[in-house]
């Protein structure tokens, strides 16, 4: 079921989801964390992002592995995604937005970030601390992009 943004979210803007990601840059990376400037994975920055504009978060993360060549190929990122947020074309992410990533061919989306505009993407990659970079060879591995609720430019 896909969550389409209702009047019962506060108003998110692009401007407001790029200053809240870019609050944890430097956050180291921690798998399964979620804490800025303490640590965090990416889907950690992005559950963050979504308290820094929501408060509580509206479910609670499962415990999920490191490995991006998971033996199964359950899209669990990508279905929470879908009940909480709303499901766009990847041609039409913009700034603001998230993008899930193949990490393996045909494989699920084990990765995500939020677009900041001009190409560049803020992310949290293992062996790395939260940073804006271009997104680069992260493009061809695209395979979702989501809206948070409420966005208005």
């Amino acid at each position: 079921m896909t969550h389409h943004p209702s009047s019962a979210h506060p108003m998110a803007s692009s401007p407001r989801i790029i200053a809240a990601a870019r609050a944890w840059i430097g956050t180291p990376y921690q798998h399964q964390a979620s804490c800025r400037g303490g640590g965090c994975d990416c889907l950690g920055l992005i559950r963050g992002v979504w308290r820094d504009l929501y408060g509580a978060e509206p479910e609670t993360a499962p415990p999920y592995a490191m490995d991006w060549a998971e033996a199964d190929a359950l899209e669990l990122m990508r279905d929470a995604a879908r009940r909480h947020m709303a499901e766009i074309a990847i041609a039409d992410a913009g700034a603001g937005d998230v993008l899930m990533f193949r990490m393996v061919r045909n494989g699920p989306a084990r990765h995500a970030g939020i677009l900041s505009g001009h190409g560049n993407i803020i992310h949290a990659c293992s062996g790395h601390a939260v940073r804006e970079e271009a997104l680069g060879r992260w493009a061809r591995r695209a395979a979702y992009a989501f809206r948070f609720p409420g966005l208005k430019e």
